[in-house]
């Protein structure tokens, strides 16, 4: 097994599982509905495939890095993170080498499995984790056999994945209740008779009930909900996996983090996604940030088995538009369910033409459009005399107000029960943006100079100094800090690591119980903005 050859078999995995991408979707039911699992590993192969497609490298090392990269990039879902930690494992048992024989072959499926077995803090038996397993065991024994070859250990691992999905509802109650097997094992059964069949150029018998109801349909949808599948990538350097893992595993159920130094893949269920959001954005830059409410995909199955993987249009036919300044805030919103973007902010207001054009692309007859700064609100107030749509607008005024009116928002409410909530939820939040003075003048009786350090809190210039922390420092102490609990510091485009680590050291020895979060905001012209709740 070369480069070239291990390369087809991926192709040839690809091909197969998108062949079969539904039924792996209509056996999704462990462990809560969080996305189709087939759709999940089709996009995290997909990533793979993509790094490798290029690739004219030979040695079978190369091939098994890239995919383990692009399967991390990509990985989607509980059953997408585990696959990329199998490519992970099998990336790693081959490095270094030009090719394997059976035996290496063999060995290397067996620690692709055992890497997916460490990713998961408690492994549950009867899943992808236990077919993995036996494919690489089934491996290993043909590779022991004297005319053994690297297909029949393709076809042996194969065929040991069948069997093992099989067994799987014997395993798991919830399975059995069901009447179904695994959906993450058979999705890797299909990868790896996907593979067989490319190489031995021979038809592979897929057993798969093809006439089975979704899965789901047999599940009832908890009194609290299933809550939010909450997906991202973490950039960094020396990031510690351990210690974000046990941070984000306080903060919900069926959690997922593994990768490098460099690079931290998240999977988690929560109930709280902007908490987590505001968590993880302290150990560094956010990427590919998904959040996905599994209660509303799960009802929309109940009610008529309506694909996941398509965004269906939200039954109270409510949409949201929202002014926004930063690519880590742009990538925050889009996450937590805002509909359209109009990019812009302080010192580039967006104008009317721009606000009219994102309400009027939103699919819905109602809108809520959040300014999230005061000089758009007046051109906002003229959007609905401009269109034929019901506009709502919320006079936010800055970040930590929009945030909290989004998080509000609730497709299971009608307008005007979720504009009341935002709206509460907006004016109950305290904010302190810092930023410096770009003149002299005085104002509310201080006196400012050009290139000071100003704090407004709640929008009103309160504090005046050299140093952000100070500022910050006596802006919490004006509203009180024993009233809150939680602050939130989005840190802008130009705070630097040195000046972050100093004003979050400030924040905890002087206000010890205040817990003190990090978001990446990327926002210009204000290096911290601070919610405080």
């Amino acid at each position: 097994m070369d480069g070239p050859l291990f390369k087809q078999a991926l192709l040839g995995s690809l091909n197969w599982l998108a062949a079969n991408q539904e039924e792996v979707n209509r056996l999704n039911v462990f462990p809560v509905p969080d996305g189709d699992t087939g759709t999940n590993m089709l996009l995290t192969l997909q990533s793979a495939v993509e790094d490798i497609k290029d690739s004219n490298a030979i040695e079978v090392s190369r091939i098994a890095r890239l995919a383990s990269h692009g399967s991390l990039m990509g990985a989607r879902g509980n059953s997408g993170v585990i696959l990329s930690q199998i490519f992970r494992g099998f990336a790693r048992a081959v490095e270094g080498k030009a090719a394997l024989q059976p035996k290496e072959l063999a060995a290397a499926f067996e620690e692709a499995a055992n890497a997916a077995y460490r990713a998961v803090n408690r492994p549950t038996e009867g899943t992808i984790l236990t077919v993995a397993r036996e494919a690489g065991r089934t491996a290993t024994v043909a590779a022991s056999e004297p005319d053994a070859s690297a297909i029949s250990v393709i076809a042996a691992a194969a065929a040991g994945a069948r069997s093992a999905v099989l067994k799987t509802p014997s395993q798991l109650q919830i399975l059995r209740d069901a009447g179904v097997v695994d959906a993450g094992g058979f999705g890797l059964q299909i990868i790896l008779e996907g593979m067989l069949k490319t190489i031995e150029e021979a038809d592979v018998v897929v057993p798969v009930p093809t006439k089975v109801k979704a899965a789901q349909v047999s599940m009832d949808l908890p009194e609290g909900g299933w809550g939010y599948c909450t997906e991202f990538l973490i950039e960094g350097q020396a990031l510690d996996v351990e210690r974000i893992r046990n941070h984000i595993e306080s903060l919900g159920n069926s959690v997922l983090v593994v990768g490098e130094p460099e690079l931290v893949k998240v999977h988690v269920h929560t109930d709280d996604p902007t908490r987590v959001i505001s968590v993880a954005g302290g150990y560094g830059k956010l990427l590919k940030l998904n959040v996905g409410d599994m209660s509303s995909q799960h009802r929309r199955i109940l009610e008529g088995e309506a694909p996941a993987a398509a965004k269906p249009p939200r039954a109270n036919g409510v949409g949201m538009v929202a002014v926004v300044a930063g690519k880590g805030l742009v990538e925050i919103f889009k996450a937590l369910g805002v509909d359209a973007i109009v990019e812009g902010g302080q010192t580039m207001n967006p104008s009317t033409q721009d606000l009219l054009n994102a309400v009027d692309a939103v699919p819905y007859d109602h809108v809520v459009l959040l300014p999230n700064n005061g000089n758009v609100i007046l051109a906002a107030k003229e959007i609905a005399g401009l269109t034929k749509k019901k506009v709502h607008l919320i006079e936010t005024h800055n970040v930590p107000q929009v945030v909290a009116a989004v998080v509000a928002f609730s497709p299971e409410r009608n307008v005007d029960q979720n504009i009341a909530a935002m709206r509460a939820e907006a004016e109950r939040v305290q904010t302190i943006e810092v930023t410096h003075a770009v003149r002299d003048t005085r104002s509310n009786g201080l006196r400012v100079k050009k290139g000071d350090v100003i704090g407004l809190v709640n929008d009103r210039l309160e504090f005046t100094g050299s140093d952000y922390s100070e500022v910050v420092q006596r802006a919490l102490g004006r509203l009180g800090p024993d009233d809150y609990e939680l602050v939130t510091v989005y840190r802008g485009e130009d705070a630097s690591d040195e000046e972050l680590e100093k004003l979050e050291s400030s924040i905890r020895s002087s206000y010890p119980g205040l817990e003190v979060e990090v978001q990446q905001g990327g926002q210009l012209h204000y290096p911290f903005i601070l919610s405080v709740e």
